[in-house]
Formats: C-alpha cells, structure tokens, sequence
C-alpha cells in the first residue's frame, strides 16, 4: 500500500497504534515544514521532533515529503466519509455539498487556527514537485472512493440529482448488482432464495421416524460493491476537482478562510458544474 493512500480503519491494536505513529509523524513533519520550510527540513528532524528514530521513521516513510500524506489524506477521507453521511433521501449535489460544508467550513471539519497551517502545506505543495505529486496521489486515491461512495448511494436509494428527489431503482450510471438495495432475489415462483422449501410430511410407517437432522442456515453471500461506470466515475472526478481546486486557489491568496472567497464557497460554487449532470434517466 502507497504511504499516500488512504488507510482503511485499523482492525487491531496493533495497527492503530501504527495508524497513531503514521499521524504523530504526519503533524511533526507538517509543524516543521510550515515553520522552516520543506528545504531546510530533514527526515532526521521529523524523526527527532516525533520521537522516534530515524530508522523508525523510514519504516513508515521513502521520503520526507511522504511524510504529511497522512493529513492530506485524512482531510480528503473526511470529505468523502462527509458524502457517504449525507442523509438517504438527499439528492446526489446535495450529498456532495454537505460534504463540502462539513468539511471546509472552519471550526466543523478543521478548526479554525488549523487552517494557515492547510495554506502553508497547499502552498508547499504548489512549489514543491516532490510534495506536489504527494498531493496529487492522495487527491487521485480520494476520486476513486468518492466514485464508490456515489455507487452506493445511487444503488441504495435510486437516481436523485440536485432536485434531492429519489428517482428509480435502476441508474444506468451503476452497474446492477443482484439483491442492491437491501430488497432479496426472488426465484420464478416468488418465493425468496433464502427460506427453505417446505418437508414433505412423512409417511406413516410401523417404525418410528428417523430423528429430523437440522440443516445449518443457509450462509449469505456478500454482494459485492457497486461499481461505477464511467458516468459515475466522470462525476467524482468533476466534484473532486471542484474541491481541488477552491482549495488550492485560496490557498494562493491571502483572504479569509470564511466568506465568499473562502474555500467553502468557493467549492460550492464549483459544483454548480453538477447542477445539471445527467444522474439518471
């Protein structure tokens, strides 16, 4: 797995505590960088101002630069969990701008005194080739959850575009997986493929039955997740620039986090791009 990559929950206390080492790097490399520089700052300083040893560090990190992937990444995984928890009946735009709200409006998804220190890392990585394609591989890594999480969200409720109206079940933008939506296969008799058939009674003989052996419950195969199709893909791709690039412009100026040159609006703004998108039928 690429240090850039986002990291699924942690399963054991093994690995939070890696997840919790990845992160105490990730703010020592990021308060270093912002107070020196990303040139006069070395793997062995991250290292010393985390605590740990310079061998340690290279377990964790190829490069320096590496270093702060996991607060680029924790903020894109924000934004794209802030989609996921949108409310069901929300249409697809609306989903996707809850998310922005939640994620850049300052004091809710980053606090406020947290927000130069976004400006210097984003700065950074706009002059810094070596940072920049951290930065880009964690935006890259980002698109391609936000597309599985827009699947699920048209499989499970239908087509619902910036009207936050539910549309049908069946989205050409998603391929049709078997069982979506909570609802069972049915077989041709309409009967649903998990209860079992009824026993034909038995018949009577001189002899007493045969003790009934209990069959085990039939194991529920897991349907796999929706996939995106391309339409699918497109969008994710279109929303996730939109936030891209609000951030990077303000990131370039020296306004206010808040208000309309903020990077909340300024992502909302940019996904009036999806205003019309074609989401279904």
């Amino acid at each position: 797995m690429s240090s850039t990559t986002p990291t699924p929950p942690p399963s054991s206390l093994t690995e939070r505590r890696k997840t919790e080492t990845r992160m105490e790097i990730a703010r020592a490399a990021a308060g270093l960088f912002v107070r020196h520089g990303l040139r006069a700052t070395r793997a062995e300083d991250i290292a010393q101002a985390a605590g740990i040893a310079p061998r340690t560090f290279y377990r964790y990190f190829a490069t320096k630069e590496e270093a702060v992937a996991p607060l680029y990444a924790t903020g894109a995984q924000r934004w794209v969990e802030a989609v996921r928890a949108a409310p069901a009946d929300a249409g697809v735009l609306h989903a996707l701008e809850q998310g922005v709200r939640h994620t850049l409006t300052p004091g809710v998804g980053v606090s406020a005194s947290s927000w130069e220190w976004v400006r210097t890392l984003l700065r950074l990585a706009e002059a810094t080739p070596s940072l920049r394609r951290v930065w880009a591989e964690v935006c890259q890594a980002s698109e391609r959850l936000l597309g599985e999480v827009l699947a699920e969200r048209v499989t499970r409720v239908g087509v619902s575009g910036a009207d936050g109206v539910p549309g049908v079940a069946r989205v050409p933008g998603v391929a049709e997986v078997p069982g979506a939506a909570g609802v069972p296969a049915v077989s041709g008799e309409g009967r649903d493929n998990v209860a079992a058939a009824p026993d034909p009674a038995p018949t009577v003989t001189p002899h007493p039955p045969p003790t009934a052996t209990p069959h085990p419950p039939p194991t529920a195969t897991p349907h796999p997740p929706p996939t995106a199709t391309p339409e699918l893909r497109f969008a994710a791709a279109v929303a996730s620039a939109a936030v891209r690039a609000a951030l990077e412009a303000w990131a370039a100026g020296d306004g206010p986090v808040e208000g309309p040159d903020g990077p909340a609006e300024l992502a909302l703004r940019n996904l009036t791009a999806l205003r019309d998108f074609p989401w279904g039928p």
